[in-house]
């Protein structure tokens, strides 16, 4: 599957949104989720190949050779224009889906697997909490838009300042807190989550982003909170001062021990 880029926006200057389209996303649906993800796949410098290519030739490929895959959210799928909305995270020259979504113009194509994904917000909670950075933010869009009407809804965001605030669109009753990122941010996010007053009843929860801070999150959510494990949806997609690549090869291991915290 393969989409070839019709529009592209500077949304803040953290966040580009890129619009695909093109016959090469017949029949994508990206299914119920709102942390839905497609995988794009960005070619080396140097590939002898290009896009559409044979996904299960280039895995037999030298590594070096191979695309470079990269998960991102889908923001938004428009069924009758065959239109696929991803908005990337950018930070200069760092990472391969930022360079790339910084120079991307119409004509360009882009390959994807996918979608997968496995969270979207239970309509029988009583109020709904969803945590993050910019990382995480186009799923928080996402899952916004889509709770019950008149739903409870609570929302944390770290981003690096007023300019890479978005707006969020919702049917219930939305509250944004908004970190701004001082130094690192070490600890930021935790402690605007514990500062919450929170609304009674059940609440499901989205913790999405750095990997230190939904640790941090998901260690308060499960032990002061009580949160029970099944209302808790955790992912970390980066690890500040990792590469993309030096995270993935320490991720599964980094699961592991978040696991044994609560």
């Amino acid at each position: 599957m393969h989409g070839t880029v019709l529009r592209v926006e500077r949304l803040t200057p953290s966040m580009v949104r890129v619009v695909l389209g093109d016959p090469g996303l017949e029949g994508f649906s990206p299914g119920d989720w709102t942390d839905g993800y497609v995988n794009a796949q960005f070619l080396p410098a140097g590939a002898d190949y290009d896009v559409p290519f044979d996904d299960e030739h280039v895995r037999t490929l030298p590594r070096e050779q191979r695309p470079a895959a990269r998960r991102y959210t889908v923001r938004r799928w428009d069924q009758a224009r065959r239109e696929l909305v991803l908005d990337v995270v950018v930070h200069g020259d760092e990472g391969v889906a930022g360079r790339w979504a910084q120079t991307a113009a119409p004509g360009d194509r882009l390959q994807l697997r996918g979608p997968s994904g496995g969270y979207a917000p239970d309509p029988a909670a009583d109020w709904h909490l969803l945590v993050g950075d910019e990382s995480a933010l186009p799923a928080i869009a996402v899952a916004a838009e889509r709770v019950p009407a008149g739903a409870v809804v609570r929302v944390v965001l770290e981003v690096d300042g007023p300019d890479a605030e978005l707006p969020l669109a919702c049917p219930g009753q939305l509250e944004v807190t908004w970190v701004h990122r001082r130094g690192d941010g070490a600890g930021q996010l935790l402690a605007a989550v514990a500062s919450l007053v929170r609304p009674p009843g059940r609440v499901h929860a989205f913790v999405h982003g750095e990997a230190v801070a939904t640790r941090e999150v998901r260690a308060l959510l499960l032990g002061e909170w009580a949160v029970p494990r099944e209302d808790l949806s955790v992912s970390p997609y980066w690890r500040r001062t990792f590469t993309d690549e030096r995270w993935r090869e320490v991720k599964a291991q980094w699961l592991a021990e978040v696991e044994r915290d609560v």
